[in-house]
């Protein structure tokens, strides 16, 4: 099975249906949060960026997604961005390259994923696009994954000089095994939905104008169980997780390059990927 070998610092057009999905839902929101009918849904509005986020869309993200763990009328949660073109596609390059020589990425305490593996409801993401980077790694954390037939996967972080660590690298192994979890993470190829699906990130892959019809159809499925239940089997699987959960992307940069933000590797990273070059890392081996 080949994997995508597409540029890492480019996006190309992805099939849509309605051009007009592509842009905001009317929303000036970076986070547009609904309820309906028992599932909360928490979608990123920032398609000029594919979804990409900053630090102050991540924390209204994890401040919804624990509104909606609390909340008794949601039993179901589920992830997406706005559009057809992108889930997500990680941090915006622009905010993780920072100002004055300091990366957004420095203050960042990125819980999202943890909070996730946590959240005693069921998480689907919703996959309407590319899910590259942190977009990926959120999607993999969900506990279901249904995507579009046009979804691009991938991770992105050496390629960019984005330090990701920890229990959201380690993860990968338990979804894929070692030697695809490797791949996915080293490489930093690009996979399509079926191939995602082979592989065991996608739980169901559809057309886009079957995607809503799916997603409620697992919703559906998990509101006629038992929600205590639901829990405890989740839970399990939680404490299956919990020996790596301990150790987060800032442990491991203190403990493998503590000064790793001031070499100006990071930001060659970035600044290679916006002026759509490739990085020259040869300094910094």
């Amino acid at each position: 099975m080949r994997a995508l070998r597409s540029s890492p610092e480019i996006f190309p057009p992805l099939p849509t249906r309605n051009l007009e999905k592509n842009g905001s839902n009317m929303s000036d929101k970076e986070v547009i949060y609904d309820v309906k009918d028992f599932v909360a849904t928490i979608t990123i509005n920032r398609p000029k960026t594919l979804n990409a986020f900053t630090g102050d869309t991540i924390k209204e993200m994890e401040n919804l997604l624990a509104q909606a763990g609390r909340d008794p009328k949601v039993g179901v949660i589920v992830l997406t961005g706005v559009g057809e073109r992108a889930f997500c596609v990680g941090g915006d390059v622009n905010w993780e390259k920072g100002e004055g020589g300091k990366s957004g990425l420095q203050d960042l305490e990125f819980n999202f994923n943890r909070q996730i593996a946590e959240c005693p409801k069921p998480v689907i993401a919703r996959v309407n696009g590319y899910a590259i980077g942190a977009g990926h790694h959120i999607a993999y954390f969900c506990d279901f994954t249904i995507a579009a037939e046009h979804a691009i996967f991938g991770q992105n972080g050496p390629r960019v000089g984005s330090p990701a660590g920890g229990y959201i690298v380690s993860h990968a192994a338990n979804v894929l095994g070692h030697k695809r979890a490797r791949e996915l993470w080293i490489l930093c190829r690009r996979y399509n939905a079926q191939q995602a699906f082979d592989w065991g990130l996608a739980n169901s892959v559809v057309p886009m104008a079957k995607l809503d019809v799916e997603v409620r159809k697992y919703c559906d499925e998990l509101l006629s169980l038992s929600p205590t239940c639901l829990k405890i089997v989740k839970r399990s699987f939680y404490h299956h997780m919990a020996p790596i959960m301990g150790r987060d992307m800032n442990d491991l940069i203190k403990e493998v390059a503590p000064n790793y933000f001031s070499t100006g590797e990071q930001q060659e990273g970035a600044s290679a990927f916006l002026e759509k070059r490739k990085p020259d890392f040869s300094q910094f081996r």
